[in-house]
């Protein structure tokens, strides 16, 4: 009998230790590596769909600052129990204008092949039409792919660059859009 209490004790303890381990490695990654977000809302249609989950990398950005394309997930600039998902479209000390329902960055139309053709970008709060702004050194200027349906910083201004919890890099659920998501570069943006 006393062979037997041993022996489940033994399976208990092992299970106890296997659970702790574990929860201390899911810790470390989520607090230090990559975190899981779920996309709220239509603001980067069709890059992302209402209720899809993305793993956000949170180690990129300590080696190097957001670039145009990225899409990044920050905590909100007017509410930061609210993370966002949007696209850096300025860099600091670039200049972002919308003119005639297209961005412009340092006087040139973007070419943001990675929206619908028939989307057009329209003034916000913040950004007027016509009206350049330069965006400040430690922020960036982050738009939704969702033009007509998105909160940003056309809106609200700039994001500081510490409000940055990172830059999505695997859309994981549904499991039939699954990706591993790539940001636009060079001569395409």
């Amino acid at each position: 009998m006393g062979y037997i209490l041993r022996r489940i004790f033994r399976a208990i303890y092992e299970m106890i230790e296997m659970f702790v381990i574990s929860a201390s490695i899911f810790v470390v990654i989520y607090l230090f590596l990559a975190q899981p977000h779920q996309v709220k809302g239509n603001s980067m249609y069709p890059t992302f769909h209402d209720k899809e989950y993305v793993l956000t990398d949170k180690v990129t950005f300590k080696r190097r600052l957001p670039v145009y394309g990225d899409v990044i997930v920050f905590k909100s600039p007017v509410n930061e129990s609210f993370d966002f998902i949007k696209r850096v479209i300025g860099e600091a000390g670039d200049t972002v204008m919308i003119e005639g329902g297209r961005m412009y960055r340092n006087g040139q139309i973007l070419n943001e092949f990675y929206l619908p053709e028939e989307y057009t970008t329209s003034a916000g709060q913040f950004l007027r039409e016509s009206v350049p702004f330069t965006v400040p050194a430690g922020t960036i200027f982050a738009v939704g792919d969702n033009r007509d349906h998105s909160s940003d910083s056309r809106e609200w201004g700039p994001v500081p660059l510490e409000n940055i919890v990172g830059k999505t890099f695997i859309r994981y659920w549904p499991i039939d859009a699954f990706e591993v998501i790539k940001s636009p570069v060079g001569d395409q943006i």
